[in-house]
């Protein structure tokens, strides 16, 4: 495995540069069932070698769980990572089905304290709204993020899953560096609206879950057969039943792909995520989530693969194909309000 370090983009005009791919640290903590913590900050470790910069997290991985746990990484590299943390979205404990989402101005302003002492950090490199609350104008709650940065507690500003036509009225209020939003093989839905948009007010896409969740690596075939009781995957409608052997049919392309490139599935559903950023001009940074160093050191050698135009045409009707939502409720995505 070479150990060469990956390019780096820069996270919207006006953002910092930052590695081509970064890392998604939610299920270091939370989400994916158990986890091996000494393998995990080996991964972060392993990641910064390769010259992954961005690091996501989120105050609602585990209640703060998972920005606690990378703090002690961050404060031992400051000045090499660029940190991404979220607010708006909570999970109660006893019901990890259900989601509260809030975007006023004190429960902002109260995230953004909690997270900054559980970080260890007097600023937030790129802090995001990590899902809509329609009953609060989009561009009070950026006014808000706005003050965040006048105050120096924030670098940048991000947004996840919001429209097109959100992302303009926000970025109207404060230039905003960043939007999340998943973005794979399986799920291209922002290509419609909000890809168009970021491109045309230079806005870096940040895809979540590149990977299809690991379905698009063949690591499991069906959550509810394969994956342990705390897997929140198995409350993801297209990784189960009848809809997980349909999808993991649709395979079949990136596997003789994989195959031609003496490559992984991964790697090539990672190559065709880094490759969207040539296709629809503008920066795009993956989030590939692992917890282990080996599967970084996989990642971080897909930006290095380039796919011919008969390989992307032949992965081009996958998405259309794909059978059940990405999530049980859309509502809380762009999809399901564009």
């Amino acid at each position: 495995m070479t150990d060469s370090r990956i390019a780096t983009t820069r996270l919207g005009d006006d953002g910092p540069e930052v590695g081509v791919q970064g890392l998604g640290c939610m299920g270091m903590s939370f989400g994916y069932g158990p986890s091996d913590a000494d393998a995990s900050r080996a991964t972060l470790e392993r990641a910064l070698e390769l010259g992954v910069t961005l690091y996501d997290t989120a105050d609602a991985y585990g209640a703060g769980d998972n920005e606690r746990f990378l703090a002690p990484f961050f404060a031992a590299h400051r000045d090499e990572v660029v940190i991404a943390t979220k607010f708006a979205l909570s999970i109660p404990p006893d019901d990890p089905t259900k989601r509260i989402i809030r975007n006023d101005a004190p429960y902002i302003r109260r995230s953004v304290e909690a997270s900054l002492d559980r970080l260890g950090v007097d600023a937030i490199d790129l802090y995001y709204m990590h899902r809509r609350d329609v009953n609060v104008p989009i561009e009070e709650t950026v006014a808000v993020m706005a003050d965040l940065v006048r105050e120096g507690k924030v670098k940048h500003l991000g947004l996840s899953e919001v429209t097109g036509g959100e992302l303009r009225a926000a970025q109207a209020v404060h230039p905003i560096a960043a939007v999340q939003s998943e973005w794979s093989l399986f799920s291209r839905d922002i290509e419609a609206g909000v890809v168009p948009a970021a491109r045309e007010l230079g806005v870096a896409l940040v895809p979540y879950s590149p990977l299809g969740r690991g379905f698009l690596t063949g690591s499991f075939a069906n959550a509810d057969q394969e994956l342990t009781a705390d897997d929140f995957r198995r409350r993801q409608p297209r990784f189960t039943g009848g809809n997980a052997e349909a999808n993991a049919a649709l395979l079949d392309p990136v596997r003789t792909i994989a195959e031609a490139h003496d490559a992984t599935l991964g790697q090539i559903a990672l190559a065709w995520a880094q490759q969207r950023a040539r296709a629809h001009g503008l920066p795009v940074i993956p989030i590939p989530g692992t917890r282990r160093p080996t599967r970084v050191e996989e990642n971080a050698a897909a930006t290095r693969i380039v796919l011919t135009q008969d390989e992307l045409s032949a992965l081009e009707p996958i998405a259309e194909k794909v059978s059940g939502d990405r999530y049980a409720d859309m509502t809380f995505t762009s999809a399901g309000r564009e």
